[in-house]
């Protein structure tokens, strides 16, 4: 990860609200689990100008790592516009992997054309817990593609995350990660220095909510 790209990728995710941080009220997803973080990646594709820098981050990376790279596949739905625009950039072919066959049609999975053998990396907008990147990677390598990594814009760095990319053998690169975006979240006013803390005490155990009640405790 290019130290300076991540900090800029950070402010401007910061800037359009892509990633928000309300670590006194929380957010809560789907599982339960309360989360100081919120991120949507999606919405870089309404801002020009932080769509412009950040896909030619992403062509940038996958030429640095991947010069040998034959085609960009993105994840649906939230990889695919990435991997179209940057593979536009690079001048490769483009594809995606969805989520479940089709139950009509020929039932396809992977859109677009894939040779066997063909060297792919994969666009993602963010990882977490990496299960549907690994999915797509799965999927790839299922139908005679040698995945050579996976390109993505945003990754908390949580362990179940790690542990499932390792496990699958594929090595993720983001272009920022939140202890980047804590620090410039912190230093740019957006959170006060001490929740950097208790955003990385969230990464590090999200079941673990001791998090939520420790600028409460500090300020008692």
């Amino acid at each position: 990860m290019n130290e300076n790209a991540a900090v800029e990728t950070a402010r401007d995710l910061l800037s359009i609200g892509a990633v928000f941080l309300r670590p006194d009220q929380p957010f809560t997803w789907a599982s339960g689990i309360k989360s100081p973080i919120y991120c949507d990646n999606r919405l870089t594709l309404t801002a020009p100008e932080v769509r412009g820098r950040l896909e030619r981050t992403i062509a940038d990376t996958v030429q640095a790592l991947y010069p040998e790279a034959e085609a960009l596949f993105g994840t649906s739905t939230a990889g695919i516009a990435h991997a179209a625009i940057a593979a536009h950039l690079l001048g490769l072919p483009m594809g995606y992997v969805r989520s479940g066959a089709k139950d009509h049609g020929r039932g396809n999975r992977i859109e677009g054309k894939l040779e066997a053998g063909e060297k792919v990396v994969v666009i993602e907008d963010l990882i977490s817990t990496a299960g549907s990147a690994v999915e797509v990677v799965e999927a790839l390598r299922e139908s005679g593609a040698e995945v050579l990594g996976i390109v993505s814009i945003f990754t908390y760095g949580m362990q179940k995350g790690l542990d499932r990319l390792r496990e699958a053998g594929v090595e993720n690169t983001s272009l920022t990660n939140l202890d980047v975006l804590a620090e410039v979240a912190a230093r740019e006013g957006y959170i006060m220095q001490e929740d950097v803390a208790r955003l990385l005490a969230f990464r590090d155990n999200p079941q673990d909510e001791s998090w939520t009640t420790a600028d409460k405790e500090r300020k008692s």
